[in-house]
């Protein structure tokens, strides 16, 4: 029987991330998140703050997987534009939640009071449900299969710290690293043969040049341990047949 395998998309949304001023982290922290999860990040799109391409976005990585997150755009200033866009891509109005209030109203008591700008982010799609943000007090969102997050990445971190273990999801994703001072065109065949021979495993090649000389490292990754071991310890002894010095764990 084939494995079921879960899948995410992640939309990160943002002028920001798109002119270069700032530089997304969050990929790589959600799709570690997710590994662990038993869901695998499938693909990734960067949206500007527009509210068609936000929509758009939506509506195509919502429908081709189990869940979509998002980053960005959540804030209290005008150009905060997620809530609003989900909102129209999911057809229902935007309301303030009143757990989200609440919650807003304490944190703020002692830092200015919730102003008009602040309360903005109590606002959710109709019939949404909260994340829990013990960092700044502003929650993320779910609703349907979509997590509304933001995008400051340690605030990031705290939602899906909050997330943890409550979606389904199939076996973690585990990985093995090897490395080898050699180009990765020249054992291209090794690599390709080791994925055909073990099946349920993907092998990644990851080149650097380092200390003026050409090197890879080779990630096996599978939801079963001891078919990961068999295809790095197959591999490692097809490089060292071929007369290549193997690294354990990696260069």
């Amino acid at each position: 029987m084939t494995q079921r395998i879960w899948t995410a998309a992640l939309a990160v949304i943002g002028d920001e991330i798109l002119s270069g001023r700032t530089q997304d982290k969050n990929v790589a922290q959600i799709a570690a998140w997710l590994n662990v999860q038993g869901i695998r990040l499938a693909e990734v799109r960067i949206v500007a703050d527009k509210t068609d391409a936000i929509v758009e976005a939506i509506n195509i990585l919502r429908q081709r997987n189990d869940y979509l997150f998002t980053t960005g755009g959540i804030g209290p200033t005008h150009d905060d534009i997620t809530v609003d866009a989900i909102a129209t891509a999911l057809g229902v109005p935007v309301a303030f939640h009143p757990q989200a209030l609440a919650v807003l109203e304490t944190y703020y008591a002692e830092r200015g009071g919730l102003t008009e700008a602040r309360k903005r982010m109590a606002r959710v799609p109709q019939g949404a449900d909260l994340i829990e943000n013990r960092m700044s007090g502003a929650p993320g969102i779910k609703i349907g299969n979509i997590f509304i997050m933001a995008g400051v990445p340690h605030i990031t971190a705290g939602m899906l710290d909050a997330l943890t273990g409550t979606l389904e999801g199939g076996l973690p994703v585990l990985s093995r690293t090897i490395g080898c001072w050699v180009a990765e065109s020249e054992v291209a065949d090794l690599l390709s043969q080791a994925e055909k021979a073990h099946e349920g495993v993907a092998i990644g090649s990851y080149p650097f040049f380092r200390d003026g000389k050409v090197g890879a490292n080779f990630v096996v990754r599978a939801t079963d341990a001891a078919l990961a071991d068999r295809c790095i310890a197959d591999l490692t002894a097809a490089l060292e047949q071929s007369g290549r010095s193997v690294v354990g764990d990696g260069i």
